[in-house]
């Protein structure tokens, strides 16, 4: 029986994949999976029996992904699965930036009391006249599974849309629409967008990324989205950017002290994926991610371990491991487990992951004899 603790309310839908060999408990010390959306890990202590962490969503930045590769537990996401509604609330975004939506329907808020509110809005309105997307240029900064939706429906609504991606291959580039342009230099996005929408994951790189050198480099009165994380936006950067009018607005999913008090700014509270279309997709993705990797050690969409893959497990024996990548492990496993129907190894960063199909059943002690080879984390016989 594998133990499951929800560290957040994660959707029945996806709950109700895992079969009567699993159990929800309370008590993360004693649990082999947690499943987790938005809760804070890094001050947690991650018990030895924790086998996978699985994030009904995207980001990780909530995770301590080293510190789980150094015990051998391997970190799921759930790319794509909340594409759509971020994809939704972008859009949104745009217009309310343009058509002074949040400023207008406050308006009508404030003078709700009046009974002339029907005649003054003629008068009103005039206040919160805006500009329409048809034919504005739009950057889009990372073409992932939410990138690359966002462009495609700015396309669809009649915007000129080029994107940036460094790490863009002929598999992203099929997502796209034909009409979406892609750059190699980010400073492209820059220099020629009426608006910048950012989709990016918060990493060390990615950090600040729109900062005094970017905003210098972009048209006044540009309109900024970040959709993402708030890290991406250096908030100081972006408030002298508004206050000389190089930044027209600035859209974000992301309130912290500062925005939350600065002019020129549209905030919601991380909505992007609060629809429970999202919660449904991103909780079965997850459930299916866990299942496969409990039951067959299949690793995929992983941020900390490599994807390894050897389908169903119809051998007689599989072993999974977790090890340091510079350890060479891989070579030193047969002299232990006997003869090998099939292998699978691969490396991400410093990590290495491992599945082997033995002819036989697995030994006993197999287990032990491979945890006490030079740079093994964690070892666990699937079958």
């Amino acid at each position: 029986m594998y133990k499951i603790n929800c560290l957040n309310p994660i959707a029945a839908i996806g709950m109700d994949i895992f079969t009567d060999a699993y159990e929800k408990t309370d008590d993360f010390s004693e649990a082999q999976v947690a499943m987790v959306r938005s809760a804070a890990m890094h001050d947690m202590d991650l018990p030895d029996s924790l086998l996978a962490v699985a994030r009904a969503g995207a980001g990780v930045n909530n995770i301590p992904l080293d510190k789980c590769a150094e015990k051998g537990i391997v970190v799921f996401n759930t790319p794509g699965a909340n594409a759509n509604g971020v994809k939704e609330l972008v859009i949104a975004g745009l217009l309310m930036a343009t058509r002074n939506v949040v400023a207008g329907a406050g308006w009508v808020t404030d003078n709700k009391s009046d009974p002339d509110i029907a005649k003054s809005v003629e008068k009103g309105k005039k206040a919160f006249a805006g500009t329409e997307i048809l034919g504005k240029k739009i950057g889009v900064i990372g073409l992932g599974a939410i990138g690359a939706m966002v462009a495609n429906a700015c396309d669809a609504l009649g915007m000129i849309v080029t994107g940036y991606d460094p790490f863009l291959n002929d598999a992203m580039k099929e997502k796209l629409s034909g009409n979406v342009a892609t750059v190699t230099d980010i400073n492209e996005i820059y220099k020629n967008s009426d608006f910048i929408s950012i989709h990016v994951p918060a990493m060390d790189a990615t950090k600040k990324m729109i900062n005094k050198a970017a905003f210098d480099q972009m048209k006044d009165g540009v309109v900024v989205l970040n959709y993402a994380r708030d890290v991406l936006v250096d908030d100081d950067a972006m408030e002298a950017a508004i206050k000389a009018g190089k930044v027209a607005k600035y859209v974000t999913d992301f309130p912290n002290a500062k925005t939350a008090n600065m002019e020129g700014v549209i905030l919601t509270p991380h909505l992007g994926a609060s629809t429970a279309e999202s919660e449904d997709n991103c909780a079965i993705m997850a459930a299916k991610e866990v299942r496969d990797f409990i039951e067959n050690g299949n690793v995929k969409n992983s941020v900390n371990y490599p994807a390894v893959d050897l389908g169903i497990c119809t051998a007689s024996g599989r072993i999974a491991v977790c090890a340091k990548a510079s350890a060479g492990v891989d070579s030193k496993l047969a002299g232990i487990i006997g003869e090998t129907s099939a292998v699978a190894a691969n490396t991400k960063g410093d990590w290495m992951y491992i599945l082997a199909d033995t002819k036989a059943a697995l030994a006993a002690d197999a287990a032990e004899k491979v945890k006490a080879l030079d740079g093994v984390l964690k070892v666990r016989i699937v079958k």
